[in-house]
């Protein structure tokens, strides 16, 4: 099957980050995706082939946005078409000539997604920045780290991955949907900054309650010693997040931490924030005991709410996540697999990604344009 997208055309105007995130995952749900690159690209190393994984799925037609013949065939596309994404800094697209009012005067049921850092307005709408800048400016990054020790970024997962593109293709289903009742597109402002606070949401209630202090000394930030990441003998890791009073008690059996057979005495109230290095401390100690593969033996798979920690290499061979195909090889790099799942329209296999400008003649034709006048536009650089 092709997934629930299917029938959806979307055009990308190629980006970096989570525009083409955004691109990948409506492809990767059947929508019909294709991305606009440059006519010429600029002078930077390619990726080895089929490695670009935030491009699988999509044809390519490469197009001079800055010629006024490339941002007409932009145009006939957004006729055909029920999204556009962009990622540019505000006001390029429209000095572009491929802006919402020009695009929705192509196609008034057009949903025009774009994507940026700050927002489309405020001070620091046409200022740079990346995934650091934003999770900062939101307040976000402050909560991730250790006590005592600075903030630490989590790569770019936050800002330019969950609060960006993910939020991106959300805003254009969404826009898409109500297009279907209104019979009118619109303009979707999604901005990393605003993305990166609504994940914090739950943090927010907390910090209102007077449940969320400094930095690492809280329930889920490393704070609390039975949620928090171990070494092991053989120098892995393990994480433990026994929260709840039932996991929180077959932890403790599991461990002989219970039974007090790790010799450390009794064990405090697990709601006192007073003892709480002094167990890490403890706990740390016993987890050095064994390796990491003796801790799955005797945790994985019980209510301990246990893992392993797994790099790139180990996450894929996993017994969970190949028997539920969590990783898919695409073009032979492995990858993470399409998700959500749906039992009636399961989305096929991702494709692998094409180079820049790879499905311009076809894509051409598509719209009409005769082979003659394909060669006139790719001599004169227009497409390439």
């Amino acid at each position: 099957m092709p997934g629930p997208l299917r029938g959806v055309r979307v055009v990308e105007l190629a980006g970096i980050g989570p525009g083409p995130f955004a691109g990948m995952v409506l492809s990767d749900l059947g929508a019909e995706v294709v991305r606009v690159d440059r006519s010429h690209r600029l002078p930077v190393p390619s990726p080895p082939p089929g490695t670009d994984v935030l491009a699988r799925g999509r044809r390519s037609i490469a197009v001079d946005l800055g010629r006024p013949e490339g941002s007409q065939l932009v145009l006939r596309l957004v006729r055909r078409s029920d999204a556009l994404i962009e990622g540019f800094r505000p006001g390029v697209a429209e000095r572009l000539g491929v802006g919402p009012d020009a695009c929705l005067a192509k196609n008034p049921r057009l949903v025009y997604g774009r994507m940026t850092g700050w927002g489309q307005d405020g001070p620091l709408s046409r200022a740079a920045g990346h995934d650091i800048d934003y999770i900062a400016l939101s307040g976000t990054l402050s909560l991730l780290g250790r006590r005592g020790e600075p903030p630490v970024p989590p790569v770019n997962l936050v800002g330019d991955f969950g609060g960006g593109g993910m939020l991106l293709a959300l805003g254009v289903v969404c826009g898409l949907l109500e297009a279907t009742r209104s019979g009118r597109g619109q303009v979707v402002d999604a901005a990393m900054v605003d993305g990166a606070a609504l994940l914090s949401s739950m943090i927010w209630g907390l910090h209102a309650a007077g449940s969320w202090g400094e930095r690492g000394t809280n329930l889920l930030d490393t704070g609390a010693w039975y949620y928090e990441v171990y070494e092991t003998a053989d120098a892995k890791h393990v994480a433990l997040g026994s929260l709840e009073p039932q996991f929180y008690a077959e932890m403790l059996e599991r461990t002989g931490l219970a039974a007090n057979l790790d010799g450390g005495g009794p064990l405090p109230d697990p709601g006192d924030r007073a003892s709480w290095p002094a167990m890490k401390a403890r706990m740390a100690a016993l987890v050095r005991t064994r390796t990491r593969d003796e801790w799955c033996a005797l945790m994985e798979g019980t209510d301990a709410c246990f893992a392993p920690v797994l790099d790139l290499h180990e996450a894929p061979a996993h017994p969970h996540n190949a028997e539920r195909g969590t990783f898919v090889e695409v073009g032979g790099v492995t990858q993470p697999s399409p998700a959500p799942r749906f039992s009636r329209t399961p989305p096929d296999p991702p494709r692998p990604p094409v180079g820049p400008g790879e499905d311009t003649d076809a894509i051409l034709g598509e719209l009409g344009v005769a082979p003659d006048e394909i060669a006139r536009l790719r001599a004169g650089g227009v497409v390439s």
